[in-house]
């Protein structure tokens, strides 16, 4: 039997945590998270999905600000890992942490290294355009997800993808992945581990709410890739005119689902960002090359409505309005 502490923060490192629980041969002998933030509008101390889920599951928890605290690593040490699993976390491991369990430190991160190291690889990769990512399980070393490759799962980016409908998927191929890895590990059956090439790899950084303004005099197949890759976090926004914006709102409207139009001649010379025309399903607005159907909206203050809906609560002007 492995003895496993699993790290983890995020819905997706609980999902990869249920898979580890119906593994006969690994036991879980602790969980560490990051400690309960403020959430909601009340700033109310929330944990995270991962705490939710292993406290549900019974499961010893804790919550260091530092994982690498003297506190922190004598309770790892009383666990006596043979390995600890590390999805999502969030916290950077130190050497003597690392060298820790007897197998070492294994994380599952969702691409297909060493393309897309860092934080946000989900998203990077439904904002390049790609057609295929995957989940790689790697024995983590003291850089940023620069370990030797233990396994790796593929999966297909479809042209309507969401960086949101990905990540699920992505967690339950995770979960797989990384319970499939530990198992060959402990029976001594794993194949040989692969060296990342270096030279390949590229860095995603971590994103911020601001990051889905949407600037409009971009290429509108940028635009629609960043609406769905952002969707539903940090989310991608923009800002109506002046008169439909309520008392004390910005007017900031979350766009969630789009689609692509064409233009005219006429269409064709007005600035980025014009409402050209109101269609059934939603205003048509320009980009820097062609425009976008906004189909799927979240007014501030309002509840998600497909673009019809939004329309008829805020006519606006084709040639005369511009969102911001």
């Amino acid at each position: 039997m492995m003895r496993v502490v699993f790290m983890g923060s995020s819905a997706a490192s609980a999902e990869c945590l249920r898979a580890l629980l119906r593994e006969e041969t690994l036991e879980v002998v602790g969980v560490v998270t990051q400690p309960d933030r403020p959430a909601g509008r009340g700033k109310t101390l929330t944990a995270n999905p991962l705490a939710q889920f292993a406290e549900k599951a019974s499961l010893e928890v804790i919550k260091p600000e530092s994982v690498n605290s003297p506190e922190a690593m004598a309770k790892i040490k009383a666990w006596a890992p043979d390995v600890c699993a590390v999805v999502a976390y969030g916290q950077i491991l130190r050497k003597e942490l690392l060298d820790l369990p007897r197998f070492g430190c294994v994380n599952c991160h969702f691409s297909l290294l060493p393309k897309y190291r860092g934080a946000a690889p989900v998203i990077a990769s439904v904002l390049s355009g790609d057609r295929m990512t995957g989940v790689t399980v790697m024995h983590m070393g003291e850089k940023l997800d620069d370990g030797p490759i233990m396994l790796q799962s593929f999966e297909p980016i479809y042209p309507d993808t969401t960086g949101g409908a990905l990540m699920d998927d992505l967690a339950i191929a995770g979960g797989v992945a990384l319970a499939k890895a530990l198992r060959l590990l402990e029976a001594g059956k794993l194949p040989n581990e692969i060296p990342q090439n270096h030279a390949d790899a590229t860095y995603v950084k971590k994103l911020k709410k601001e990051d889905g303004h949407i600037v409009w005099d971009s290429p509108v197949l940028e635009i629609e890739r960043k609406i769905r890759a952002y969707s539903p976090w940090p989310g991608c926004f923009s800002f109506l005119p002046e008169r439909f914006r309520k008392k004390g709102m910005q007017g900031r409207v979350v766009v969630t689902r789009a689609e692509f139009a064409k233009v005219n001649e006429r269409e064709k010379e007005v600035a980025a960002g014009t409402v050209i025309r109101l269609e059934k399903n939603g205003p048509v607005v320009k980009g820097h090359d062609t425009a976008l159907v906004l189909t799927e909206l979240k007014p501030e203050g309002s509840s998600l409505m497909d673009g019809a809906a939004f329309l008829r609560g805020r006519p606006l002007k084709p040639f005369e309005d511009i969102l911001s």
